[in-house]
């Protein structure tokens, strides 16, 4: 069984991120942000630096996000666009923390396993 609750503090850490998400919804709107920092596309790094790494091009079109700039189809109200940049930040946070935990689980129980058999 995970030991959920001796991680208290971790999870309350993240529980406050996840409220604190709106905020990049209300930041780039007061300050006038263009977008995220370090989610550029190639073209955007070479407007800011004059050129772009070889490699860079090589792997820009390599992923495909999910949720492209955290939309989901359908929703283009102003306030639909904020349920959806809040949705797909839970849902890419449910899922990191489900395969983070699962991986913990497998590899926990792998060791315990070994532990067993070498005893």
């Amino acid at each position: 069984m995970f030991k959920l609750l001796h991680y208290k503090r971790l999870w309350l850490g993240l529980g406050i991120l996840v409220l604190l998400t709106p905020l990049g919804l209300i930041l780039p709107e007061e300050f006038g942000a263009t977008g995220a920092w370090g989610e550029w596309s190639a073209q955007q790094i070479k407007e800011k630096l004059g050129q772009v790494p070889a490699q860079l091009l090589k792997l820009e079109g390599l992923w495909r996000a999910v949720f492209p700039d955290y939309t989901i189809g359908g929703m283009d109200k102003p306030w639909q666009v904020k349920c959806a940049y809040f949705l797909t930040g839970l849902l890419g946070v449910t899922v990191v923390v489900i395969l983070c935990l699962g991986l913990g689980h497998w590899l926990s129980s792998s060791r315990e396993q070994e532990e067993h058999d070498a005893g």
